[in-house]
């Protein structure tokens, strides 16, 4: 038995049997350099999806590592928020001024599920109302109320739920009953669909509209530019906030914007921030208008959340991210790939849709002729992908999405060696 094996042995022996390992024979990743990690079995492999979006610069970066190594050399790697530290005022500085919301108050908690969680206990004070409207095919965390607002059954591991939500409906352009219009149709019947929700389904009061700019677990799905400001004009009629989940869709990785919310016209009252910024440390948080923020009625604090080793690194992962331009990185070598995707595989009977944004690109799979979701042929190309040296994600209402969040430093030549295997492993896989 390999000392793989032996792990994974170890691993079924004790941890849950609902978390996931991918690929029919898993791996265990023991090393990292820049676009790529070496595993247990000694070969190395080019990462297109970065501990799922969350190695956002790449992996053994000095500027990020001299940062840690700094704080650790304090001897100081834990206080709680219930003292000062100096890395958190300073990260919190840099967020508040680049989210765009005026008179912003930054929020530091560990994880995407706690910064909704946070979010939502904002929102809902705010507006002393529980009812929250959400969007089908979403994805927003594990927790209770994270998950309540959650529009993805393979997600959705209780039906139980603190919160009244309302479900509208998502950008999807392959299936369902907005695909059908163009985008200027699509974002008029979503207002329709949102005016006749808040008629129908409602008390009045809603909190709060939570939406992702960009689908992360659902598919990397989005609706046409312009949809978040044209439904925000009915929430402002009442008064309902607009929290943008930005926890994958954040710090350039779309590459025509900073935030995802951006592509929109509009500045939401609330932003949810993880994953990417804290390159691998736990880090995330809420930033949101003051009087939003501020309006909770009884203390709250995050023990770990925003602590001085992860705020070190969310610091050195900010400043990478400016001063490499690496927004201007993502859209430059995202266009590469998403073109020569369409180019060379765009008309393949198994490619349903090729979709996505910056270093954020993904591949439905379906039968061909057909919108019927084909889980067989993505195993099988995420499987090959594999066998050639690419790790990608998974993911989609269906799961038969590949999904790439590489880091944003991707260069062209390796957005070029991951095109050829992804490319042969789509036309050995349709062939089959």
């Amino acid at each position: 038995m390999t000392s793989t094996d032996d792990l994974l042995a170890r691993h079924k022996a004790v941890l849950p049997s609902w978390m996931p390992l991918y690929y029919a024979e898993p791996l265990e990743i023991v090393s990292g350099s820049g676009r790529h990690v070496t595993c247990s079995d000694g070969r190395t492999y080019l990462d297109f999806f970065g501990g799922v979006l969350t190695t956002m610069v790449g992996y053994d970066i000095p500027e990020i590592t001299e940062a840690v190594e700094r704080q650790l050399r304090t001897g100081v790697a834990h206080t709680s928020t219930l003292y000062l530290i100096r890395a958190q005022v300073e990260l919190a500085e840099k967020i508040a001024r680049l989210s765009g919301i005026p008179d912003a108050r930054v929020f530091f908690t560990n994880s995407g599920t706690e910064a909704n969680e946070a979010a939502l206990l904002m929102a809902t004070n705010h507006r002393r109302s529980n009812q929250i409207l959400a969007v089908r095919n979403s994805y927003h965390g594990r927790s209770y109320a994270a998950m309540g607002i959650t529009g993805h059954r393979g997600w959705s591991s209780s039906s139980l739920n603190p919160l009244q939500v309302s479900w509208l409906h998502s950008g999807d352009r392959l299936r369902g009953l907005l695909s059908r219009l163009g985008s200027d149709e699509q974002v008029d019947a979503a207002v329709d669909d949102l005016r006749e929700v808040l008629a129908t389904q409602t008390a009045g009061d809603v909190a709060a509209l939570i939406a992702e700019p960009v689908q992360g677990v659902g598919g990397f799905v989005a609706g046409p530019d312009g949809l978040f400001g044209a439904l925000k004009k009915v929430l402002d009629e009442t008064g309902i906030l607009l929290i943008s989940d930005e926890v994958q869709t954040g710090w350039g990785r779309t590459g025509e914007h900073f935030w995802g919310y951006q592509a929109h016209g509009v500045v939401p009252d609330l932003l949810t921030f993880a994953k990417g910024v804290g390159n691998g440390f736990a880090l995330a948080g809420v930033v949101g208008r003051a009087d939003v923020v501020n309006n909770v009625p009884a203390i709250s604090f995050s023990t770990f959340g925003g602590n001085p080793i992860s705020t070190a690194a969310g610091n050195a992962v900010v400043d990478y991210v400016l001063d490499n331009d690496l927004q201007g990185n993502a859209a430059r070598v995202g266009a590469i790939l998403r073109d020569d995707l369409q180019a060379q595989i765009g008309d393949n009977p198994i490619v349903g849709e090729i979709r996505g944004r910056g270093l954020m690109l993904a591949v439905e799979f379906v039968q061909p002729g057909t919108t019927v979701p084909d889980v067989p042929a993505t195993v099988r190309v995420f499987e090959a992908c594999r066998a050639g040296g690419l790790l990608v994600g998974k993911g989609g209402l269906y799961n038969n999405v590949i999904r790439m969040g590489p880091a944003l430093t991707l260069t062209e030549e390796e957005a070029r060696e991951a095109l050829n295997i992804l490319v042969n492993a789509i036309r050995e896989t349709s062939a089959a």
